[in-house]
């Protein structure tokens, strides 16, 4: 059963008047190219290169010692407060009365590339991230060098080794929402592959945090950038697809388990990490390429600290494309990407957000899914691909996996609440599906 609730949450005091959007792109924003780039700083986060998934506190920090920043808290959201006060945001996500969010089709930018192709070369002439100021990063992502946490209000930035960087979503869907950047200066397409994801696994592991969530898009799956880009933000409620029961499938080599959703919209795959987070990583990474390669459209939703990874190939777009979406559907204007499937659903339309109901809800996200006889020759094609790179032969099992018993696995009711912060906090209210 579906079941909507409207219930307060928790943004910022801070509330300014929409900065008007100057400047284009190169020096005129001391951009990231090599324009403006020499000579630069920025501060740089090194974090603890730890591969052990299960013990818990191993994850950060095993000795109990506590690291010079608070990343999630502190850091991350001290500095994207700090833009927030500079104006740097298309428009202020805390403002709204409700999560409708209105206004953030119009605002965000536009896509600029073709969606049925999911491999798709960069075109520096499109926009990517080298052309936003330098003010819109927060930091840069690295791996320390002497294998302690560490950080840097001001380091230079290493043109040759292109940083990682995280950087402010202009077009926040929540708040605190930003963006990993694998390797910005390489200018990476949207695609997967190993070294980046497992990046996205460290940023996952390294926040500790239950509540903070990275998501990636593929092209064809509601990506609007082609340069590669994982989001991330907090939210502090479980997501329904963390509630939804999983049917296990099989145990690849370095114990990662993947298991079949069950009961819920859109047809997925969950993976589990019981040993380290390079398995778990390449076994997802491996996946993700597979898809690429043949053209499926896909999300991926990293979850529990990065012990848990949710993998969805999808068809929204392909059926826009046919004209197998109907007219209503298409109204909402809602595009159904990883925070959409996942079950948070940010509204557009005041009328959706007052007719919301379990029907509508569930219609939606069951237009994303691949058919059943599809998704089996999915699983078929990843299985084949993953299976050649595991040297023994995974032990196939199909038990139900119940993570929380206590959730009914068709129970979706529409709820949320933002995490908080050390920052001064208003309440307001927001519609998420739940």
């Amino acid at each position: 059963m579906l079941r909507i609730k409207r219930v307060p949450t928790v943004v910022s005091n801070y509330q300014k008047e929409e900065a008007e959007e100057g400047g284009g792109g190169g020096c005129g924003r001391n951009c990231l190219q090599k324009c403006c780039i020499p000579g630069a700083k920025l501060p740089l986060y090194a974090f603890k290169r730890l591969n052990k998934i299960s013990g818990g506190k191993d994850l950060l920090n095993p000795e109990d010692k506590e690291p010079p920043v608070a990343f999630l808290d502190s850091l991350l959201l001290g500095e994207w407060e700090d833009r927030v006060q500079k104006g740097l945001f298309r428009y202020d996500v805390t403002a709204c009365e409700t999560k409708l969010n209105e206004g953030r089709h119009l605002k965000k930018r536009p896509t600029e590339f073709r969606v049925d192709k999911v491999l798709q070369p960069f075109d520096g002439s499109k926009f990517n991230f080298t052309k936003v100021g330098q003010e819109e990063v927060l930091f840069q992502f690295e791996a320390s060098e002497d294998n302690e946490i560490q950080f840097f209000p001001n380091a230079p930035i290493d043109v040759e080794n292109s940083p990682s960087v995280v950087a402010i979503n202009v077009s926040p869907i929540e708040y605190g929402h930003v963006l990993l950047i694998p390797r910005i200066l390489e200018c990476l397409p949207q695609r997967i592959d190993r070294d980046s994801f497992l990046l996205a696994l460290y940023m996952a592991a390294e926040a500790g945090n239950p509540y903070f969530r990275l998501g990636y898009n593929s092209l064809g799956a509601f990506a609007t950038i082609n340069h590669l880009h994982f989001q991330a933000y907090y939210l502090a409620v479980p997501f329904p697809i963390e509630k939804a029961l999983a049917r296990k499938i099989t145990t690849f080599k370095g114990g990662v388990v993947i298991s079949e959703l069950s009961n819920y919209p859109v047809r997925g795959f969950v993976f589990v990490g019981e040993n380290t987070l390079e398995d778990l990583s390449n076994a997802v990474s491996d996946s993700c390429i597979c898809l690429q390669e043949n053209n499926i459209p896909f999300n991926v939703f990293i979850s529990d600290s990065a012990k848990r990874i949710f993998l969805l190939p999808q068809c929204y777009a392909e059926k826009q494309a046919l004209g197998e979406v109907s007219p209503e559907l298409l109204d909402t204007q809602v595009n159904p990407a990883v925070w959409e499937i996942s079950g948070h659903m940010v509204l557009k339309r005041k009328k959706d957000y007052e007719e919301a109901s379990e029907a509508n809800a569930w219609r939606l996200l069951a237009e994303v899914s691949l058919s059943e006889e599809r998704f089996q020759e999915v699983k078929a094609l990843i299985f084949e691909v993953i299976s050649c790179r595991d040297e023994g032969n995974p032990s196939v099992s199909e038990s139900l996996l119940e993570e929380e018993p206590d959730d009914k696995p068709q129970s979706l009711e529409v709820d949320a609440l933002n995490k908080g912060s050390c920052h001064p906090m208003v309440s307001g209210e927001c519609l998420v599906l739940h």
